[in-house]
């Protein structure tokens, strides 16, 4: 699934840099290739290349772009003391700069916001770095850096935050800690990789047709939020009533009244995609986080997600869709995919 980039020389004309205080710049050209230390006009506001990339939109992704001042004082979301750091208040009007202290970590506001949750989108808040060194975002000895993880999606939908996928992670303590570190690394590589075939990528929030009667009612709960509101949602869409009701109960959550609330807190869609990773069978016969430990393979992970639809030659396509991403994923954190990889 990993599209190759084609490099694209600058024109001429694309290269006339205009002084904007202690800034060079140009205007931002979707396409045109842009080396790393670049400096865009984009919508009113600049931006900095982190990395190289083909034109990418600057507001897309933190691994390729950086919001800066372009006044010489550069962008958010690196050190410095928090000693200004209030606790966040959700609904407050926050601006540019300010520094908020939530679920342990800090943040800095990157663009003034009406009191967005700072885990919400990297557009209005950065994971911040209180102690003027390198990093930052909490994600401490994960597995999977937020570099590594901008990487991999590079295109992938705001609301998919890595700091809601590493506080979804350490709410389910087994997820991505068990076996060696080569075993944590390829079961963290296979769910992201599960996560972005259902997703599109991680652009999805919600499935597109919402038009299925998702509800079993056969069950005693029902479906008190009616019998067309549990379609697929999150990382790996979770579906059908009896799932959103066996999730919530596991996560402390009333997912069953509520299903919507998936598709509203970044950290709450990622914990309803790992439930099922641990807990679940679906059509397999072990749960994707038992074939990953115990060196089932890959395969069985995408048997246990959606094997009736696609494994046993069913749909050999969608297969290879999953396979080859596990592939570039497991190339990005640097550890062998291992066997078994089909189904």
């Amino acid at each position: 699934m990993a599209a190759s980039l084609a490099v694209i020389a600058p024109t001429a004309s694309s290269q006339a840099e205009v002084s904007a205080q202690a800034c060079t710049f140009t205007d931002w050209v979707q396409g045109q290739w842009y080396t790393t230390g670049s400096i865009v006009r984009f919508e009113g506001r600049y931006y900095v290349a982190e990395h190289d990339n083909p034109g990418y939109s600057p507001t897309v992704s933190t691994w390729y772009w950086e919001p800066t001042s372009c006044d010489g004082g550069g962008g958010g979301g690196g050190g410095g003391t928090c000693t200004s750091a209030t606790d966040w208040v959700a609904g407050r009007q926050y601006y540019t700069g300010n520094i908020v202290r939530y679920n342990g970590s800090y943040y800095i506001a990157e663009h003034d916001n009406p009191g967005y949750d700072p885990t919400v989108s990297t557009w209005f808040w950065e994971p911040h770095n209180c102690g003027g060194g390198g990093g930052g975002g909490g994600g401490g000895s994960f597995v999977v850096s937020e570099a590594q993880f901008n990487q991999m999606f590079p295109g992938r939908n705001a609301f998919y935050t890595y700091q809601g996928f590493v506080d979804a992670a350490r709410t389910i303590p087994a997820f991505g800690t068990t076996g060696s570190d080569t075993v944590k690394k390829q079961e963290v590589a296979a769910f992201l990789a599960n996560a972005s075939h259902e997703t599109g990528g991680l652009v999805h929030i919600e499935e597109i047709n919402k038009n299925n009667d998702l509800c079993d009612e056969s069950q005693p709960y029902g479906c008190p939020a009616g019998t067309y509101a549990y379609y697929g949602r999150g990382p790996i869409q979770l579906s059908w009533n009896f799932n959103y009701k066996a999730a919530g109960d596991y996560l402390g959550l009333n997912l069953l009244q509520n299903p919507y609330q998936v598709a509203q807190n970044s950290t709450t869609a990622w914990r309803t995609a790992i439930w099922y990773w641990m807990t679940q069978r679906g059509p397999g016969s072990m749960t994707p986080h038992d074939a990953m430990v115990n060196s089932a393979g890959f395969g069985q992970t995408i048997r246990s997600i959606n094997g009736s639809l696609e494994c046993d030659g069913r749909n050999p396509a969608q297969v290879q869709s999953r396979v080859s991403k596990y592939q570039q994923i497991t190339g990005i954190i640097g550890v062998t995919p291992g066997g078994n990889l089909y189904c």
